[in-house]
């Protein structure tokens, strides 16, 4: 039965189209021919850091970033990134009693940004936090330390395969597939977007109750 349910943060909880499109503006692109570069490198199921390099060769994202910090035009989030079922559904599965925790691919300084908003969790953490990203088994080794529940009573939710769906199930967690953002919309035919998933969802406020006719059928 599941009893804790972790999410992955950017398209899952946070709509990422601000912060890419200042990425786009950084490197002085028009923020459509970067949407659409974004989108063929998804598709072509290459690494999304190499649409950077289509612009400008060598780019490195770590360097970049400081830049922007340097320059006053740090990446940022904030409330209004937050897809609007994130705080009903998180506020719901609490209020059924289960653990809920954050954990996703993302920097220090975007698991402050998490943590300022004062979501209703148990747990947030990053891959910076941890030293491992997605999708690294590590990532979900610490992740399974992290969690009051077994991997098998976890349900990881992203909106990716490549990263979320595909090594949270081989790790042996449950996992709900959210359809939303780039990758989930791109990878949607996919085989493996109907099979390997235990659940899939198109908001947040599915969970409780689809939570909870799976824990019925178990027991």
């Amino acid at each position: 039965m599941i009893g804790a349910v972790v999410f992955d943060v950017g398209e899952c909880l946070v709509d990422e189209t601000r912060e890419y499109g200042t990425w786009a503006d950084w490197l002085g692109v028009p923020r459509h021919t970067f949407s659409a570069m974004f989108g063929a490198v998804i598709a072509q199921g290459r690494d999304y850091r190499e649409t950077f390099q289509a612009f400008r060769p060598g780019f490195d994202l770590t360097e970049e970033r400081e830049r922007r910090v340097e320059a006053g035009q740090p990446e940022s989030f904030d409330e209004h990134d937050l897809y609007s079922d994130v705080r009903p559904a998180l506020s719901a599965l609490r209020a059924a009693g289960y653990w809920v925790g954050i954990a996703g691919n993302q920097t220090t300084r975007a698991g402050r940004i998490l943590r300022s908003l004062d979501l209703p969790t148990d747990m947030i953490a990053t891959s910076d936090d941890w030293g491992v990203s997605k999708p690294d088994v590590g990532f979900f080794e610490a992740l399974a330390k992290e969690t009051p529940c077994s991997p098998g009573e976890t349900l990881y939710v992203g909106d990716r395969l490549d990263n979320d769906i595909r090594p949270a199930a081989a790790a042996g967690f449950k996992t709900a597939l959210i359809k939303r953002g780039p990758w989930a919309t791109i990878q949607q035919h996919d085989p493996d977007s109907a099979q390997l998933p235990t659940m899939r969802i198109y908001s947040l406020t599915e969970l409780p109750d689809r939570i909870a006719a799976l824990n019925a059928a178990t027991r």
